[in-house]
């Protein structure tokens, strides 16, 4: 089996690879143009940021999984992977402390103006007065959208800045606010209209999507920070670029709408030309801890593949097929038994959308579950009832 490397992994887990038995290809500065081509000889597929795109996906006729080295996959066409079959798994939760560390950073630096600092000391300018005016951060209050797992280590490191925190989310409950000794806002809006500064924490879904309109920008008082080290698509640009060149509020990203794609190199971008705007390139999640964490997820995630058989974070398997019946077999553990069922199931012109078969700790006797499109005829029921030699009992539930 062959293991496609789309970005460079520590070498330690790229050794780990190699012991599962596996060919491992790395292509360290690999794009989307160069996997369009397709991965012809690779079955799995450890990616970050490159996008894996449905031509890619077509063009790899033995690809497998794919495995998302971070937590967000909108870099994947999932819609492809679920088409041809593909396992997507990712990796969440093992950066989160990195991200956190860059948003407490970017906040800090937009308020001291460090860049600022930096670039007026390598110029030779001395400028005390202009960059001593800071607010400082103590008894601001922080919005935070979105509660998961950045979004906690970012109140964590908030409060300890003495900050107030804010929140909303679809899956932050009171209790949960009390134990974080946060404030639960019931809206986005809500949380916007009563921060200083704003920040996003929200995987990219259809319904997060431009979720920070200009509405919610229109409710931030003058003067307010806007944060962002989740997805540009979160936050509706236009709309921000349009609050920045007024003057009205600052913002500090780590993404931005058209990034490059490659890792370095010239290019240009309309933020660029506003003073009130901190962008880091993208690196929230790239400490040397995230990345070996991150790094070691993927490689366990292949290790239960290949060894098991299973794909732990699988992210593209339906979570309720639409099948009205379910039939389960008590049967011998011996060859031939499912595929006799499967055949009579076959006949009937029955579809079977999920199987799962399990062994009794004798190892003599199993249990098979399958669900079905359509119910079986009594006839059929019999028919596989009477091989009594292969099946112990097979009883119809309606789901």
């Amino acid at each position: 089996m062959t293991v496609f490397l789309a970005d460079k992994l520590p070498q330690d887990a790229t050794d780990q690879l190699k012991t599962l038995g596996l060919t491992v290809k790395e292509e360290a500065k690999a794009t989307t143009a160069l996997l369009d081509k397709g991965l012809s000889d690779s079955q799995v597929l450890i990616v970050r940021s490159t996008v894996v795109s449905r031509t890619c996906i077509e063009n790899s006729p033995n690809l497998s999984l794919i495995v998302r080295a971070g937590a967000g996959v909108n870099n994947i066409d999932m819609e492809a992977a679920s088409d041809y079959g593909i396992y997507v798994a990712n990796c969440p939760g093992k950066n989160a402390i990195a991200v956190a560390e860059l948003t407490i950073a970017l906040i800090l630096a937009a308020d001291r103006f460090i860049a600022e600092n930096v670039n007026g000391f390598r110029n030779g300018e001395w400028n005390k007065a202009a960059y001593s005016k800071a607010d400082g951060l103590f008894g601001k209050t922080l919005g935070i959208i979105g509660t998961g797992q950045i979004g906690q280590e970012v109140i964590h490191r908030a409060k300890a800045f003495g900050m107030n925190v804010i929140a909303w989310s679809r899956s932050l409950t009171e209790e949960m606010a009390d134990e974080l000794e946060i404030t639960r806002a019931g809206s986005v809006k809500e949380v916007a209209s009563g921060c200083d500064i704003l920040s996003v924490h929200l995987a990219l879904k259809p319904q997060t999507r431009g979720i920070i309109s200009s509405e919610i920008l229109g409710q931030l008082k003058d003067g307010a920070l806007v944060v962002n080290t989740s997805r540009a698509e979160v936050i509706d640009e236009d709309a921000l670029f349009d609050e920045l060149s007024s003057g009205r509020l600052k913002a500090a990203l780590d993404v931005f709408k058209d990034e490059p794609e490659f890792k370095e190199g010239k290019f240009s971008n309309r933020l660029q030309e506003l003073d009130n705007v901190y962008i880091t390139h993208h690196i929230g999640a790239s400490t040397s801890q995230a990345q070996k964490a991150v790094a070691h997820d993927a490689v366990d995630i292949v290790r239960g593949y290949v060894k098991e058989g299973k794909v732990r974070n699988w992210l593209n398997r339906c979570e309720q097929t639409e099948a009205p019946w379910q039939l389960v077999v008590r049967h011998y553990d011996k060859p031939g038994v499912i595929a006799n069922v499967m055949n009579e199931l076959k006949e009937a012109d029955i579809n079977a959308q999920e199987l799962e078969n399990v062994i009794f700790e004798s190892k003599k006797t199993a249990c098979c579950t399958i669900q079905l499109d359509a119910e079986p005829t009594q006839h059929i029921l019999e028919s596989i009832r009477t091989r009594q030699d292969e099946v112990i009992s097979a009883t119809l539930i309606p789901r």
